[in-house]
């Protein structure tokens, strides 16, 4: 997902240029304005933390898009394009550690594990909005 601040830095192009020079592929995308409940129940592993709050309130403040993508070790591979949370910490070439400012403006939210993704997606896409289609590129791509 490309956070609030993303959004309106005009980095959604940048974001999802990296994703498909990686070679992977675009399943689902959608640009909205998250509701309280649906943030609330995305972050609710970090419901007892003192920042929950503020992250509700950040991820809900503007329109937010959200994305499926499939591939090869997606979840390892995305994790590694997007760099580590606090952008300071993130190393130069990642999303983070290009483009994002600070840890709570760091531009970019991506699934930690292949589970948390499928829940991830049914949360903000239900089961029909995900796109199922062969990319003509897919056998130069993978063995």
């Amino acid at each position: 997902m490309v956070k609030p601040d993303g959004v309106q830095r005009g980095l959604v192009g940048e974001i999802i240029g990296r994703f498909e020079r990686k070679g992977f592929t675009l399943r689902g995308l959608k640009l909205f304005t998250p509701k309280k409940q649906l943030a609330e129940e995305h972050y609710k592993d970090l419901s007892q933390k003192p920042f929950f709050k503020d992250l509700v309130d950040y991820i809900t403040s503007g329109p937010v898009v959200a994305m499926v993508w499939e591939g090869n070790g997606v979840v390892k591979s995305a994790r590694k394009l997007i760099g580590a949370t606090n952008p300071l910490e993130a190393e130069p070439g990642t999303i983070r550690g290009d483009l994002a400012v600070q840890t709570g403006r760091n531009v970019v939210h991506g699934s930690d594990s292949p589970e948390n993704g499928e829940r991830e997606t049914a949360l903000w896409f239900g089961s029909d909005a995900v796109e199922q289609w062969q990319p003509a590129l897919a056998p130069w791509l993978r063995e």
